[in-house]
């Protein structure tokens, strides 16, 4: 039986981008220093444009990296009380940081006149740093909350991807099946038995709720349980070789990625051919990316009408492209009567 959990992924409801990454962390940097070289044009400061560069950047990049670990530590619990609350509260939090940040430089000037220098006073100091602040951050949290938006449209598109996916069963695998089990009744109903579990939990994984990602052992035994049913039906006709012992089976991977390409590569493939041919699941590791092909025989001249391989396909890139952006590649490979599909993408943690 195969089984699947109904936990949800973690990062599938973010509303605020990770700030603990290095990647957000260097685009918060890079936006801080163009928003000090604006107020260095801006401002009509006595001192030289570097002098004036160097104050701003001073101050702009130690609000923005301690802004960044706030976030950083902060971003779980935000997330939690729901994403208008989390925009607010977000705004406030860097907003009063800016106020501490613009009160304890004045105070250094009080400390250290040789060396800061602030020509405004008190009040007009920092009344004009929040400001400033509050008109930066808002843009920034009006960005943010944008860019939410879209982020949650993309997952709410690629959640209906894989629910077109999972019931993306051809009506003539599921009458074949049927009547598969149909002739075994009289002849081997032990078999047959076997058989109506088998398409049970096929039809369970496929039409069920199933995660944004598996374990590889999860999606093989997926694949395994659609061999045993076509093997039933195409008899000697079908052969699988499965060579995949360098995986890592903890590893996760996007669900429902090859027991569709295995039935392509079966629909469009060896049915195709009067003699059958055989279908070659070859998987290996290469450093911290997992490579899987599933290879099949074509017929000649010969093809089905319909393009459910292109939409599968289509479905699977796009998929993986949202799970690991240019990380990832769908290629498809022909030559020498054989058709290929890749699978490559980084591996997800640490696995053995």
């Amino acid at each position: 039986m195969v089984e699947h959990s109904e936990t949800r992924t973690t990062g599938s409801h973010a509303y605020l981008p990770d700030f603990c990454a290095t990647s957000t962390v260097f685009i918060v940097v890079l936006l801080a220093e163009l928003v000090a070289i604006v107020l260095t044009l801006a401002s009509h400061a006595a001192d030289s444009f570097f002098v004036s560069l160097y104050k701003n950047s001073l101050f702009v990049m130690w609000f923005a990296l301690l802004g960044s670990a706030i976030m950083c530590q902060l971003r779980s619990r935000l997330e939690g009380a729901g994403k208008t609350r989390a925009f607010v509260v977000s705004f406030f939090v860097l907003l009063l940081l800016c106020l501490v940040l613009a009160e304890l430089a004045w105070q250094l000037t009080r400390l250290f006149r040789d060396l800061v220098y602030i020509e405004s006073g008190h009040f007009v100091f920092v009344g004009r740093t929040f400001a400033i602040g509050a008109i930066v951050i808002a843009l920034a949290m009006r960005y943010l909350y944008v860019s939410s938006e879209w982020r949650r449209s993309i997952l709410l598109e690629a959640q209906s991807r894989i629910s077109a996916l999972q019931a993306l069963i051809r009506p003539h695998f599921l009458f074949n099946s049927m009547n598969t089990i149909a002739a075994l009744t009289r002849s081997n109903p032990r078999q047959a038995e076997e058989a109506v579990e088998d398409l049970s939990d096929l039809l369970r994984a496929n039409l069920g709720s199933a995660e944004n990602k598996t374990s590889l052992k999860q999606e093989f035994e997926l694949a395994a349980i659609y061999q045993r049913i076509e093997k039933l039906r195409l008899g000697e006709r079908l052969e699988i070789r499965w060579d995949i012992d360098e995986l890592p089976m903890r590893a996760l991977i996007p669900s429902l990625s090859i027991q569709p390409l295995l039935e392509n590569a079966i629909y469009h493939g060896i049915e195709l051919l009067p003699e059958g041919g055989r279908v070659t699941v070859t998987g290996k590791r290469d450093g911290d990316y997992l490579c899987i092909d599933i290879s099949n025989p074509v017929a000649a001249g010969a093809s089905r009408k319909k393009d459910g391989n292109k939409m599968a396909l289509s479905n699977i890139r796009q998929r993986y492209e949202l799970a690991y952006g240019k990380r990832a590649e769908v290629e498809v490979l022909t030559g020498n009567n054989t058709y290929t599909v890749r699978l490559r993408f980084p591996v997800d943690g640490k696995v053995a």
